[in-house]
């Protein structure tokens, strides 16, 4: 069938992106179902730092590529065997497709599913199909979903049925931002009741794993960006405290504010100098962790004396540690019963058209979550 995709063919093109354009809207065509995969139309799709990090070149991805890895969609056509959905349901994707019968998966740690891992390096789907093409070219898929696209053919592990009474526009946000930010607080951290939080960048994750620390209890959540407007929206959210981390005094505030430093960390900006600085809020004992992905070459100076000493965790978090299957329903439960409201997150709307200058204000620190709901 014929499609509405946004295609990246280059990496790293000059800002601004509302200039340089570098997602082309074009149609390619889309090849059916294969076992175990589903054919689902795209509702809504949400703009991420991930998607941006490919497209400015510092997470590389095979090339060309449709770009999009937060979206929720509609059950359209199921492929051979598969049984556990249907056609009229919703879904979540996770960006993460889970194989089920790899090691990690089989100790309750789907987040490093080997051969989702493999598939999502070589932008194909779970089990190494590609179901993209331009004439005889064929195109990647990111993260095994490709949301940027009025359709797409993804693996049945790459979804999660949801209630089909939440908007599309809201559970695109759970695809990427709440699961990735929420499941840092819950599932990587364990935040325990009572206990101070630190969160460094204010991007839909941070800001998500704001909201989740509060709903878990957190006795005092402090947040630290450079973005003015981004910290009094983080105060209206909740958060207790707001300071610029690029103010020299930045770290002295923190612990005069905690006595010390905060309980836990986390780091969601994707900058070194941010990983640092979180680490270094951390109390005697405390805990980082870190969902950002700076490029692979960038390197960050720890003292191992400091760490053993002083008894200090540093930790990766990716997809929150989730179980998709497990946790998305019980996030979505959190926003429906009022406990989260992620819906304050989204800023603006935008039809596919427009993804190019979604991306460039997205570049500029100017949204927290855009949605793609037309296609």
């Amino acid at each position: 069938m014929k499609i509405r995709a946004a295609v990246l063919y280059e990496m790293g093109k000059e800002r601004p992106y509302d200039k340089s354009n570098p997602l082309v809207i074009e149609e390619l065509e889309l090849t059916k179902p294969e076992a175990g995969e589903i054919l689902v139309k795209i509702k809504a799709a949400g703009l991420c730092h991930s998607d941006l990090s490919v497209i400015d070149g510092n997470r590389p991805r095979q090339m060309p590529m449709v770009l999009g890895h937060e979206a929720a969609a509609e059950i359209v056509e199921l492929g051979p065997d598969v049984k556990d959905v249907k056609v009229g349901d919703h879904v979540v994707f996770s960006f993460m497709p889970i194989c089920g019968h790899c090691m990690p998966c089989m100790t309750a740690r789907p987040a490093l599913c080997e051969n989702g891992a493999a598939a999502n390096n070589k932008g194909v789907l779970l089990g190494d199909g590609m179901r993209l093409y331009k004439q005889q070219q064929k195109i990647h898929h990111h993260m095994g979903v490709s949301g940027f696209a009025d359709y797409a053919v993804v693996s049945r592990r790459s979804v999660v049925a949801i209630d089909k009474s939440l908007p599309f526009d809201i559970a695109a946000l759970f695809g990427c931002a709440v699961m990735t930010g929420v499941g840092a607080v819950i599932n990587t951290a364990k935040i325990q009741l009572g206990q101070t939080v630190l969160i460094t960048g204010l991007g839909g994750v941070g800001f998500s794993a704001l909201l989740g620390a509060l709903a878990a209890g957190a006795s005092k959540v402090i947040v630290a960006d450079l973005n003015k407007d981004k910290l009094a929206k983080a105060i209206e959210l909740g958060a207790h405290e707001a300071i610029d981390s690029s103010e020299e005094n930045a770290l002295e505030k923190i612990r005069d504010i905690t006595n010390g430093g905060v309980d836990v960390g986390f780091e969601f900006a994707g900058v070194v100098q941010a990983l640092e600085f979180t680490y270094n809020a951390t109390a005697r004992g405390g805990k980082t962790v870190t969902a950002g992905l700076p490029h692979p070459s960038k390197m960050m100076q720890l003292a191992p004396v400091k760490l053993v000493a002083e008894e200090r965790t540093l930790q990766g978090s990716y997809i929150g540690s989730c179980i998709p299957a497990r946790d998305l329903p019980a996030y979505i439960n959190l926003y429906q019963s009022g406990r989260m409201p992620v819906e304050k997150l989204m800023t603006h709307k935008l039809t596919l058209s427009e993804v190019n200058e979604g991306f460039e204000r997205l570049a500029k620190g100017e949204a927290i979550r855009q949605v793609i709901t037309s296609f």
